[in-house]
């Protein structure tokens, strides 16, 4: 290193000197100049420790995100990622040298190469040009369901109960329309009937529900369910050494951030039920990155933060890193914010109170910095600029950097639309998923069998006398909480799994059953079910 460099600046380097493989993110930042001999990086190994990448708009978060998926893909490690406004499919192309592209080059010492990635693009349920990504309602689970459709906890705890009698009554809920008929029936004479000992759903409730699938159906949100079914091991694949980059275009659905947000976590807890525990690698499985992060939190239910929470606390054990993509650290509960170790800061501009008190707040998450006033900072970062720290080998975080980020050598825009038709139609994941299948499920079960003169109804457990009187009792209070709960989700709540056992009648249902109903509300951390292989 030059004699030259200032001492603060040969300290933060010393805090990045890794002895393992590691990815190159830039070069360290003093007083707006870039010492290129003073590498600022991360290593292979903790990426599963997951991360942030924040900032304002316009400051360079998804090149960094690409800058980071690339250096991934040519290591091996298998990429997924979220277009939402349709600029990351530049990923599977080479870039174009520049004179810009060689001056940042030349400033943070970086031997810049035109190179793509080998990229599989998807679009949910076909909206969209890519690979058509499916998941079945049942699969999909009632807590995850329950956050699209904006649902109150009393209306949640009524869907997870017709989740479970479908399951128990073999009735596939493959897609909406499986749904719709399940609910329309239990509140039919006869469908109330099979439902008395178990509790029952009231008419309020189910109107809300219908109401609220016939919305999301009209967006067109109903393509995304059905079969078939994605299986989240197509993200886990490589090519020639390469990990494959998978691009999920959005822009389709970028006007339903609640729907993609939720599918995103459907992801995540699907591939935590499939994934093998692993502990620590040399390099992770696969690294998530969860763009436009507020929206997934944004009016969720204490049950969903906290599964959320307990998905990336546990997730890491299965070899997957999390980035958590967003403005402000503030979008992120702090609960989740504490485990992401990796923190790249893109500027943030302080132009209101509100925005003071955010910059304060971030300044807050980072380890003290001798060699920064991190507020100034924070403030007067360019584009392409970040202010730095990661965990060391070690676990340890490393010392604050402010960093010139390197350039992607990927193209840095969205490929020709041509170009990305052809990546999609030459892909052999196309003809696995591209046509819709519609098998016989719970519609046509429930119209054969209202077709029958006599249909035979499913046993339940007898429910006894003093309960059968409690659970009447309890169904005018869930009407009365209904007549409420249409007008405002209730923030408090303990979602699905809380809901449902603090009713009498499920609590007495559950004893009489050998805790069945428990065991298969927690069968996943999101009541999402296991995929049948």
């Amino acid at each position: 290193m030059s004699a030259a460099v200032p001492n603060a600046v040969r300290e933060i380097a010393d805090g990045y000197a890794f002895t393992g493989p590691a990815l190159e993110l830039g070069a360290v930042l003093l007083d707006g100049t870039a010492y290129a001999d003073a590498r600022v990086r991360v290593p292979l190994g903790v990426l599963n420790r997951h991360g942030l990448v924040a900032g304002a708009t316009g400051t360079g978060k998804t090149k960094t995100l690409q800058l980071i998926a690339e250096q991934l893909s040519a290591q091996g490690v298998p990429v997924f990622l979220a277009d939402i406004k349709g600029d990351v499919s530049g990923v599977a192309a080479p870039g174009e040298p520049g004179g810009r592209t060689a001056a940042r080059a030349a400033e943070v010492g970086q031997d810049w190469r035109p190179r793509g990635c080998p990229v599989e693009f998807y679009a949910l349920g076909g909206l969209g040009s890519g690979i058509p990504v499916r998941a079945t309602v049942t699969s999909f689970g009632p807590l995850l369901l329950a956050k699209v459709l904006d649902l109150n906890e009393t209306q949640e705890a009524s869907l997870g109960l017709v989740f479970h009698y479908a399951d128990r009554a073999g009735l596939e809920l493959y897609d909406l329309k499986d749904l719709t008929a399940v609910i329309t029936f239990l509140t039919s004479p006869e469908g109330k009937e099979e439902l008395r000992g178990i509790g029952g759903i009231s008419a309020a409730t189910a109107g809300v529900i219908l109401r609220s699938l016939t919305l999301l159906e009209n967006e067109g949100a109903g393509a995304f369910f059905g079969e078939p079914e994605f299986d989240t091991a197509e993200l886990l694949r490589s090519a020639d050494g390469a990990g494959v980059v998978s691009v999920l275009e959005l822009p389709a659905v970028q006007d339903r951030p609640r729907l993609f947000s939720t599918f995103l976590m459907w992801l995540l807890a699907d591939l935590y039920q499939e994934l093998p525990e692993v502990g620590d690698l040399d390099r992770p499985k696969l690294v998530f990155f969860f763009d436009e992060a507020h929206l997934l939190f944004k009016g969720a239910s204490k049950a969903f933060l906290e599964a959320i929470t307990q998905t990336v606390r546990l997730i890491r054990s299965k070899g997957v890193g999390i980035f958590f993509v967003t403005q402000t650290p503030k979008d992120v509960p702090s609960d989740v914010l504490a485990q992401l170790g990796n923190r790249v800061q893109h500027a943030l501009r302080a132009f209101t109170p509100d925005d003071a008190k955010a910059l304060k707040a971030t300044v807050s998450t980072f380890p003290k910095s001798p060699a920064y006033d991190l507020g100034e900072v924070l403030t007067s970062l360019g584009t392409g600029e970040a202010v730095v720290t990661v965990l060391s080998e070690k676990g340890a975080p490393t010392p604050v950097a402010a960093t010139r980020l390197r350039a992607p050598q990927s193209l840095m825009g969205p490929i020709a639309p041509e170009a990305l038709r052809a990546a999609v139609d030459g892909s052999a994941l196309n003809g696995k998923y591209r046509d819709a299948i519609d098998r016989e499920s719970a519609y046509e079960k429930l119209a054969a069998r209202a077709a029958r003169p006599e249909a035979e109804p499913v046993p339940v457990p007898p429910a006894e006398p003093e309960r059968g009187r409690e659970q009447e009792r309890e169904q005018e209070r869930e009407r009365e909480r209904d007549r409420g709960g249409e007008r405002g989700r209730d923030k408090d709540g303990g979602g699905l799994l809380g809901a449902l056992m603090s009713n009498p009648a499920l609590k007495s249902f559950a004893r009489s059953a050998g805790t069945q109903l428990g065991r298969e509300i927690s069968r996943s951390l999101f009541g999402t079910s296991r995929r049948r292989r």
